[in-house]
């Protein structure tokens, strides 16, 4: 068991039956929840103050550090497993998107069986169906080659391991447009009358589909421009970002955090209405290229720059405000001593999906030229140190006394400003 109880205490938490190798999907998936399982209720009891080992239960900044370490080591435990399910989970991604895709070809299938009662099988839906083939047959090619990435889904997960909401709106839009044209092809090579044939090359005009084809434009250039955008201001301190365990669909819909962000939802909505309307318009006209109405190409257009301001305007650089001398009740007022608690006041010092332990735990301070981590007190459903506005640390008697400079490294990265502070011995 990767998270076990106190070391050298007994292991079972993690035995209770059922696989946690890892080498399997079940066992992967199982060991990090009882893993997180057993971090939680170690962190609660920790919290309300049992656990604690009798040499260093006399002394607050002994049983603090002792504590600390313990959750750090088993919050690294607990990561682990998580990367090792999150490994799992996308080998397995590809397979379930072949079935998705094959599901989805034999919804067309029926769908035209049954609209064809009465109406006749016609060559346009011979044509549909051909075209469905050919994209699932690629889109099946592309899940076998990427199986241990995702399948086809692997060119939508961005670098944090999480799904893009940019590249999946514009992956959609380069599916449809490239069903569409198969379609108009495969009708095109079934056509025996040269009128039909010029008809259908007549469907693929630019001024037949203007819309779609700027739309399509525009979403693949933002796609390529966020990418650009996101990696230049992480490079620049001006964004944090810390790597998922594995991409989830509400990535789609939500921050770095898993809150839902206003952006991003109106992107994928919108995009996703205007698809619809192009989809009913193929099926109406399948000889002609789908042609978007102007006013509802403008609405993407609108909703993609958005959703670009929205980029360009999330994140910020971790700043400290102030440092003062933690001070416990009773405690008389003095200047900052080594030894002593200091408070850091500021923000931005927990990058959005970095509350977990294991990145709580990576946040450094660099007092002078000494690294302090930050202790991790814990408190029943989460810690009270650190937060995203507010950090103690002790000042290591290693400090020269004098003039300093403080500074936080965040767990992604990103490290503040220097903030100076005078030590007295």
């Amino acid at each position: 068991m990767a998270v076990q109880e106190a070391r050298g205490g007994t292991g079972a938490e993690g035995d209770e039956g059922g696989c946690t190798c890892g080498d399997c999907p079940h066992g992967a998936g199982e060991g990090h929840r009882r893993a997180v399982a057993a971090f939680l209720r170690r962190r609660d009891e920790f919290a309300a103050g049992r656990g604690l080992p009798a040499a260093v239960a006399h002394s607050a900044p002994a049983s603090r550090q002792w504590v600390s370490e313990e959750l750090t080591q088993r919050a690294e435990a607990v990561a682990e497993r998580g990367r090792a399910e999150g490994a799992t989970w996308l080998a397995r991604l590809w397979l379930r998107t072949v079935y998705t895709v094959w599901g989805a070809v034999t919804v067309l299938l029926l769908t035209e069986a049954l609209t064809a009662i009465g109406a006749g099988w016609t060559g346009a839906r011979t044509a549909a169906l051909l075209a469905a083939l050919a994209v699932a047959g690629a889109l099946t090619a592309a899940c076998f080659l990427h199986r241990a990435r995702g399948g086809a889904l692997a060119p939508v997960i961005g670098e944090d391991n999480r799904m893009s909401t940019s590249r999946t709106v514009a992956a959609c839009w380069v599916l449809f447009v490239g069903y569409a044209v198969l379609l108009l092809a495969a009708r095109l090579a079934a056509a025996s009358d040269p009128a039909a044939r010029d008809a259908l090359v007549s469907g693929l005009g630019l001024a037949r589909g203007a819309g779609v084809l700027t739309v399509l434009a525009v979403v693949c250039g933002i796609a390529v421009l966020v990418r650009r955008v996101v990696g230049l201001r992480i490079l620049a301190q001006r964004l944090q970002k810390v790597p998922a365990h594995r991409p989830r669909a509400a990535d789609l819909l939500t921050d770095d955090s898993g809150r839902g962000a206003f952006t991003d939802i109106q992107y994928v909505a919108v995009s996703a209405v205007a698809l619809l309307f192009a989809a009913v318009r193929l099926a109406r006209r399948p000889d002609l290229l789908p042609d978007l109405p102007w006013g509802l190409a403008v609405i993407v257009l609108i909703s993609a720059g958005t959703y670009l301001a929205g980029k360009y305007a999330e994140g910020g650089r971790p700043v400290i405000l102030s440092v003062v001398r933690a001070r416990e009740p009773g405690d008389l007022d003095g200047p900052v001593r080594t030894g002593d608690d200091i408070e850091i006041r500021g923000a931005g010092f927990v990058p959005p999906g970095a509350r977990t332990a294991d990145h709580l735990a990576r946040m450094v301070v660099r007092i002078g030229a000494v690294d302090v981590h930050v202790p991790l007190v814990p408190v029943t459903g989460g810690f009270r140190n650190p937060t995203d506005t507010a950090l103690t640390v002790p000042v290591p008697a290693d400090v020269e006394p004098g003039a300093v400079d403080i500074q936080v490294v965040t767990a992604a990265g990103a490290a503040t400003n220097r903030y100076p502070v005078h030590v007295t011995e």
